[in-house]
């Protein structure tokens, strides 16, 4: 894919790289086509297992939507699969964000929509468009609470504070902070061990735990018996493999 997103596949990982480094990778009209069409293209390949979503370079993950450019998004407030891309759909297989630098305003509701993040000591991550009266659009007021707990998401989204990598791993925002410049090399070996477990049995686990989540718990372990039930054969086969002795000792797949 050319222009300014770009999709690589590196073994089973298919990294989404949005390259616009000297507008810290805001995203504009053109950018968010290129980000869903990216993102069709993940679900559309049965290969690639895990989406890396990431920036080019290491100032910035993504600054948000282009202020500059506002003009080129406002055709596409009402899309079903949201303003920046895909925010609005659900992945069917998992997602990491790989982030350096500045991961703000939407940036940050492209990063929440991600299954995991990891980050670099320098990351900053909020929505300061609080500051000038710019509304979340893009999944930030419902996923940030569901990931770090409703106290703590509205600390962020009202106040638009900007937290450091530490205060976000502290809170639950983040999954690993690695060293600097080595982001996308970690969430690629975090893909490759997501890849190597069942992926029956995995994924069956994550829709559950998505599709469930905020549901009455009856209701919530109804979805779970019905995906547990698609995937009856695989895990008996896999009981099977484990009762001979494979996987014993902390030893297979893993991030």
């Amino acid at each position: 894919m050319a222009g300014e997103v770009r999709y690589e596949r590196t073994s089973a990982a298919a990294v989404l790289t949005i390259d616009r480094p000297e507008r810290r990778n805001a995203v504009d009209g053109a950018t968010a086509e290129q980000l869903k069409a990216g993102y069709e293209r993940f679900e559309a390949d049965d290969e690639a297992r895990v989406l890396v979503l990431t920036g080019a370079g290491d100032a910035a993950f993504c600054a948000g939507a282009d202020l500059k450019a506002i003009d080129t998004l406002a055709p596409r407030l009402a899309d079903p699969a949201g303003p920046l891309g895909f925010t609005r759909l659900t992945a069917s297989k998992p997602t990491i964000a790989a982030i350096s630098g500045y991961c703000l305003a939407g940036g940050l509701e492209l990063a929440l929509w991600c299954d995991l993040r990891v980050v670099t000591q320098t990351a900053r991550l909020g929505f300061p468009e609080r500051r000038w009266g710019v509304p979340l659009i893009d999944g930030g007021t419902q996923r940030l609470p569901r990931i770090v707990g409703l106290g703590r998401g509205l600390d962020l989204i009202l106040s638009g504070r900007v937290v450091e990598a530490d205060e976000a791993l502290q809170i639950g925002l983040v999954t690993e902070i690695v060293p600097d410049g080595q982001h996308l090399e970690r969430a690629l070996e975090m893909a490759e061990g997501l890849a190597a477990v069942p992926q029956e049995t995995m994924l069956a686990d994550r829709r559950a735990a998505i599709e469930g989540f905020g549901l009455p718990l009856a209701a919530g372990l109804a979805v779970e018996a019905q995906a547990g039930l698609a995937t009856l054969q695989v895990a008996q086969a896999g009981a099977a493999r484990f009762a001979a002795g494979e996987g014993r000792g902390g030893s297979g797949a893993g991030i």
